[in-house]
């Protein structure tokens, strides 16, 4: 319980950046600034937690990293590769893969592992269907198994990215089929899995009908034109001109 506690009070790497907070017609036009995120921040993140946590110490030589590569059955990329496609620094990644390479040997995490990760973290609730589709959104080539690159990749979206960027990639977990667009049933089952996580020890508490209520409001507005599903479009559009909605998906940086 006390560890859920400390996750639900997360600030930083929110998916949404600062939603309810500054309006949006006030950003636009100004600059995407990096933020500053320290290492006591990044373990605010389940994620990054449960890797650290498994991290050799920050004395040790940093050419380790680089030699491991060659030790795994799954040899990630060159270290120098992954810090141009992220925003995470060298000396981050090497941390995140000394962890990584501790807890998954084989250089691959499957779906049992994210299940084992989010029920010590949520114990109290059940973490089950949300680890599933999560696990989902970060194996992108849906085979079953997520790499070094593609872990820190999704890391650094949700972490550091951009709102459109992070927001493309709440599209994308909520799309459970992978067919394009999302339907009602689609968005409540992500909800539900949510709920089912950790709503019944959030504060205030969330009612039964909750999940429900959150779906319905989103859909009337993101359905722009009424046919059932809602686009990658309809849902960039409306999430970046709607507060009320970025707010609200703020629920999301308290569970990644």
């Amino acid at each position: 319980m006390h560890r859920a506690k400390e996750v639900m009070k997360v600030s930083d790497g929110s998916l949404l950046g600062d939603p309810g907070r500054t309006p949006l017609s006030k950003k636009e036009g100004v600059k995407w600034q990096r933020p500053r995120l320290t290492r006591q921040a990044l373990m605010r993140c389940c994620l990054v937690k449960w890797i650290l946590s498994s991290a050799a110490p920050q004395g040790s030589d940093s050419s380790d990293s680089e030699l491991e590569l060659s030790t795994v059955r799954h040899q990630p990329e060159g270290l120098d590769q992954l810090q141009a496609q992220t925003k995470f620094t060298k000396k981050e990644l090497q941390s995140l893969y000394r962890g990584f390479k501790n807890e998954c040997p084989t250089g691959l995490v499957d779906e049992d592992t994210f299940k084992l990760i989010y029920s010590q973290f949520f114990p109290q609730g059940d973490a089950t269907t949300y680890a599933h589709f999560l696990f989902n959104a970060f194996d992108a080539d849906g085979n079953g198994a997520i790499r070094f690159e593609d872990f820190v990749v999704g890391l650094s979206i949700l972490l550091r990215g951009t709102v459109h960027e992070k927001l493309k990639w709440a599209f994308n977990l909520y799309d459970i089929n992978k067919d394009g667009y999302i339907t009602k049933e689609e968005m409540l089952a992500i909800m539900k899995s949510i709920y089912d996580m950790m709503g019944r020890h959030t504060y205030p508490i969330l009612r039964e009908d909750a999940p429900l209520e959150h779906v319905e409001r989103f859909f009337q507005k993101m359905d722009r034109n009424q046919d059932g599903v809602v686009t990658i479009d309809e849902f960039l559009e409306t999430c970046q001109k709607d507060e009320n909605i970025m707010s609200s998906m703020q629920l999301f940086e308290n569970v990644i």
